[in-house]
């Protein structure tokens, strides 16, 4: 299977969307390439790479990006549940996410 297919199975939408979700969800979190690379347990030039369309996230990565959606979603904080929302609805909008 194709990145670009398998990116259509897991999360149904395509690179450079891939990219675009990701540079979104760490801006919403307010971390730098380097600290959402640490979180993730990924380089920084990966995280680049991602942003940028240069590569795809594995499927490990991409379950760690949904699983950050998903406590967004639930999150206390009615900003980052707002903007989970948002970035949801704007990349996945036929799928609701779940861990």
């Amino acid at each position: 299977m194709s990145a670009v297919a398998f990116h259509q199975d897991y999360l149904g939408i395509e690179q450079p969307a891939v990219g675009q979700l990701i540079r979104e969800l760490r801006q919403t979190l307010k971390l730098t390439q380097e600290k959402f690379a640490a979180q993730l347990g990924v380089s920084f030039p990966t995280i680049n790479r991602w942003e940028n369309g240069h590569a795809t996230p594995s499927p490990l990565a991409l379950k760690q990006i949904e699983t950050l959606l998903n406590q967004l979603a639930e999150s206390p904080d009615g900003a980052l549940r707002k903007c989970s929302r948002a970035i949801q609805g704007k990349y996945l909008p036929s799928r609701k996410l779940k861990a």
